[in-house]
């Protein structure tokens, strides 16, 4: 059976490709992927697998008469905070397949916020007419419920994603890792008090910082203004979205406001400290009992923030045993798959 993966993939963005990447792990040999893309070239590449254009009308059409399951894979998509236009593309091609009569999965889905109410009227009856539903977050949970619909729970399947070696290991010294994106809400003031906290961090602890662009083209640039300034700084290049679990192996402290820099560096044993953006990041905070602050509450000095991270620096991690459970709760997700 062949199966139509939906999702934001081709696009550079590192927690999406992730996803990409852990559905492909969890995927069950006997469905054979067929990835939506919005560069076919670098996800076959990438991954091995075929791949089409994403916005090309004809290709996704092809792919739908060619395909026996949908799944829609992963991420935040459903929300029309940042893009009304992205829950319209996405549950009109889950429509789409309904009606063919493709087996639709809803797969590790953060749903919402939804604040308009055609986009919440859209989803909502598009996900009624799933065959399986994951969310990945009991705020997406709730709202089903509300909804009246049923779905499974369980951790963002990049929990159980393998890192995959680096072609040249970083130093073995313990390392502050950042993963950072540009924002509204980080304004230049704010962004200069963060810097000016890290260079004291780093003067503390004489630790390297890794700055870790999870988007290529988004967050690249603001990593490297970063590291002109900042003592024994660097910023990562990645191929493969598993290598960036690589990164946070050598990592004792994880600065993030990228929900998938926190969950890699959670997974992989690193103190988190979020600076959050989205509910998801606030949620994935709370979830884990981790430090942070939304970022209109940053603190007015960077002695209090340098402070804060120096606290996050010295206490203990998140426990094995815990790390290992999420790990073993991704296994919903993977029988979701199973046809």
């Amino acid at each position: 059976m062949r199966a139509l993966l939906c999702g934001y993939y081709g696009e550079g963005n590192g927690g999406d490709e992730a996803l990409l990447a852990a559905l492909l792990q969890l995927l069950p040999p006997t469905l054979e992927p067929l990835v939506l893309s919005g560069n076919p070239a670098a996800t076959q590449a990438c991954y091995g697998v075929e791949a089409c254009d994403r916005r090309s009308g004809m290709a996704v059409w092809q792919a739908l008469r060619r395909s026996d399951v949908f799944i829609f894979g992963g991420g935040s998509l459903i929300q029309d905070v940042t893009s009304w236009t992205s829950p319209l593309y996405y549950c009109g091609l889950m429509g789409l397949a309904q009606q063919m009569g493709l087996k639709t999965i809803a797969w590790a889905q953060g749903i919402g916020p939804l604040q308009r109410k055609r986009t919440r009227w859209l989803a909502r009856k598009t996900f009624q007419h799933c065959d399986r539903i994951t969310v990945r977050d009991r705020g997406s949970a709730a709202l089903l419920e509300d909804w009246g619909i049923a779905a499974a729970i369980a951790p963002d399947p990049v929990w159980a994603l393998d890192p995959l070696p680096l072609d040249q290991p970083l130093s073995s010294q313990e390392a502050i890792a950042v993963c950072l994106r540009p924002h509204a809400d980080l304004t230049p003031e704010r962004s200069d008090r963060l810097k000016t906290a890290l260079i004291a961090l780093q003067a503390q602890t004489q630790a390297p910082v890794l700055l870790i662009p999870f988007h290529h083209q988004q967050d690249r640039p603001l990593a490297e203004a970063w590291a002109s300034v900042i003592p024994q700084a660097q910023v990562v290049d990645w191929q493969h979205p598993r290598q960036l679990l690589s990164y946070f192996q050598s990592v004792r402290l994880t600065i993030a406001m990228r929900f998938h820099g926190l969950v890699m560096a959670a997974a992989a044993g690193n103190r988190c400290f979020g600076l959050s953006y989205d509910p998801k990041v606030r949620r994935f905070l709370d979830a884990l009992e981790q430090p942070g602050w939304d970022l209109p509450d940053i603190p007015d000095s960077a002695e209090a923030i340098a402070a804060a991270w120096l606290q996050a620096w010295q206490t203990d991690p998140i426990r094995p045993e815990a790390i290992a459970d999420l790990r073993q709760q991704v296994e919903v997700h993977r029988q979701a798959l199973i046809i």
